[in-house]
């Protein structure tokens, strides 16, 4: 078993599997400090942006339906793919070299379970979506209890897919079996992996057209045997929308990266995919990014809210430096007749512009 252990490269640093992939993908110090420095203000807006979604999502009870409680389950996804890019940031270039074979697998499986979480997200609401159409409501008759339980699958597949190279399906016992970008990671992975997820997104958008293509043809038939226009808050074509342009931002930014998986993966030695290692990276974030900024942007009462939110938030700092500011007066010296508004009064201002 021990000898078994050790023909097995466990104890080997990172290194060891670098050079035997044949990766020189080196990182100067410019380039890196650069890298750290612009994606964690990037990560940084992916963490607080997707927190006001959820937080949005949560005090808001106009928002208080299924489709809305799936939707701050993909911002959660986002959160944690905020996350896993900055560990995958402070631990890339000569340091990446220095990990441990189980620091790696964290590293990776950080970055695949926030992909599976997104995906398997976007599938359900697509769910959620199909039933809403077809009973040509807003939102669909779906439970909180089954709500809850979708999102407890959700998050149990992600983090069985985002396991299982740590699990077993990787190459550390069979070096001429590991793949180039990811060297701990079998090819005949990365081809499962790969190939799988673009089916996903396959059949995805063909399930939204038709969805869409639907509601359009429905909305048009009652417009010609109603009087006045079909109000199309009332329909599902509105949320509809939204999620396919989220979809279409998800596809666009993640397709490339699983092709380039996929040549990785038959051992294409000639697509020299460690060329576009960096962009697939940058195209990963800016979906975390983008997808925030569509909920905001397509749906108004999401802005509001949002909008509420950060007022809120400033209003509560002007009042703890009002409070602090009002005690320091009344603490200091004999009174001087000036009378100071009560910190009852200022915190009733306060909500007021809150409020707003």
């Amino acid at each position: 078993m021990a000898q078994q252990y050790l023909s097995c490269h466990y104890n080997e640093s990172m290194g060891f599997f670098y050079n035997n992939s044949g990766q020189k993908d080196e990182w100067d110090k410019t380039q890196l400090i650069l890298v750290q420095v612009v994606g964690s203000l990037f990560c940084f807006f992916i963490l607080a942006a997707n927190s006001l979604v959820i937080a949005a999502v949560i005090t808001n009870r106009k928002f208080h339906f299924p489709f809305y409680y799936l939707l701050s389950n993909l911002a959660a996804s986002d959160f944690l793919a905020g996350i896993a890019y900055v560990y995958l940031m402070f631990n890339t270039g000569n340091v990446s070299r220095t990990l441990s074979v189980t620091h790696y697998f964290v590293r990776q499986g950080l970055l695949d379970v926030s992909l599976s979480a997104s995906l398997a997200n976007l599938l359900v609401i697509a769910l959620e979506r199909y039933i809403s159409v077809l009973n040509w409501k807003v939102h669909s008759n779906l439970t909180k209890r089954r709500v809850t339980l979708l999102i407890f699958a959700v998050w149990t597949i992600s983090i069985i897919m985002g396991a299982v190279p740590s699990l077993g399906w990787n190459c550390i016992c069979s070096l001429d079996t590991c793949s180039q970008l990811a060297p701990l990671f079998s090819r005949s992975y990365l081809v499962f992996w790969s190939i799988s997820n673009l089916v996903v997104f396959i059949v995805m958008v063909v399930v939204y057209t038709r969805i869409f293509l639907y509601v359009k043809r429905k909305t048009a038939t009652l417009s010609k045997h109603t009087n006045s226009s079909v109000n199309r808050k009332k329909t599902p074509i509105k949320l509809i929308k939204t999620v396919m342009v989220v979809i279409g931002a998800f596809v666009i930014c993640w397709t490339p990266g699983l092709v380039v998986l996929l040549m990785d993966g038959v051992d294409c030695r000639s697509c020299e995919v460690m060329k576009a290692k960096r962009v697939l990276l940058l195209l990963a974030v800016a979906n975390s990014v983008m997808n925030p900024c569509i909920y905001s942007y397509k749906d108004e009462e999401m802005w509001k809210t949002i909008k509420s939110l950060l007022c809120c938030i400033c209003t509560n700092r002007r009042l703890k430096r009002s409070l602090q500011s009002t005690t320091r007066s009344l603490n200091s010296g004999p009174d001087t007749g000036n009378s100071q508004p009560s910190s009852e009064e200022t915190k009733n201002d306060e909500q007021e512009l809150c409020n707003k």
